[in-house]
């Protein structure tokens, strides 16, 4: 009886991220969403506080971004991740980018894990009824829209 050899392992536990190939790198995104929430940093303490005001390229039924290819030619800021750029204070602590970046194990839920793009909704994850678009928040009224329910 053998043990499980390195091909046996999935690829995101045997390949570094700077050599994942493009489809490799972009499966590990779960489609969660909590990247595309607007953030409010605490001026003081550098913190991050989540709201439930998601961005405008958000598709609330499709839960994800309508135009991903070409979101940053649209939302000033939106950021691209990269091997060489994963802003771990910026992403919530489920996502796999920074799991992985911190040496940690992927969600359960997640669907490279579950073997389902089902198990995200299923473990409560998603962003389906739990958020408003920012066209219906004024930027003075973020604050009014912290949530405690992503870290």
């Amino acid at each position: 009886m053998g043990g499980m050899t390195m091909t046996d392992l999935p690829f995101w536990k045997t390949t570094a991220m700077k050599d994942m190939t493009p489809e490799q790198w972009e499966s590990l995104c779960d489609n969660c969403g909590r990247c595309c929430l607007h953030k409010l940093e605490d001026e003081d303490s550098g913190e991050l506080a989540y709201t439930n005001v998601v961005c405008r390229m958000y598709d609330m039924k499709a839960c994800q971004c309508s135009d991903y290819k070409n979101r940053r030619k649209v939302v000033e800021g939106c950021l691209k991740l990269s091997a060489d750029f994963i802003p771990v204070d910026w992403l919530p602590e489920t996502c796999a980018y920074k799991l992985l970046d911190e040496g940690k194990e992927l969600m359960e839920w997640h669907p490279l894990v579950s073997g389902k793009k089902s198990s995200l909704a299923a473990a409560g994850m998603s962003l389906k009824g739990k958020v408003l678009p920012e066209d219906f928040v004024e930027d003075d009224e973020l604050e009014d829209h912290i949530i405690a329910w992503v870290k």
